[in-house]
């Protein structure tokens, strides 16, 4: 007998509720302050994760097992580097890993959206992980 496979989600509201149960307050929580920062910005989905769009994608999130990952590009993050290291969250090129069991870095996560924010719209900026 064949399991039955559950649908490939569509959008990023099926994306979440797809998303580990114990990673939905954090995503939701990321989701309101990207929506927060970018209020013009579009949802989809990309590469199977989602994403906010605004001529072009400004950042995606996905969700795992234990943590989330946020990908705003590697030049916004760098902006943050020194931040980033002194909370001791993990990052690589242009993705930073939020456990779910940390609280969400809202102050670092809304300046390094901010400037991604700017980067596309002041200078089309392409998204590069």
């Amino acid at each position: 007998m064949f399991a039955m496979v559950p649908p490939k989600p569509t959008t990023v509201d099926e994306y979440l509720a797809a998303a580990p149960e114990a990673g939905r307050p954090l995503l939701t929580e990321l989701r309101a302050l990207l929506r927060e920062v970018a209020p013009e910005a579009t949802e989809s989905l990309k590469w199977g994760q989602a994403a906010f769009e605004e001529r072009r994608i400004l950042f995606v999130f996905g969700a795992f097992k234990s943590h989330a990952n946020f990908a705003p590009t590697r030049a916004s993050l760098e902006i943050a580097a020194d931040e980033i290291d002194a909370a001791a969250l993990h990052r690589t090129k242009g993705i930073l890993t939020l456990p779910y069991d940390r609280p969400l870095p809202v102050d670092i996560i809304r300046r390094v959206a901010e400037h991604r924010l700017v980067d596309v719209r002041e200078h089309d900026a392409r998204f590069t992980a």
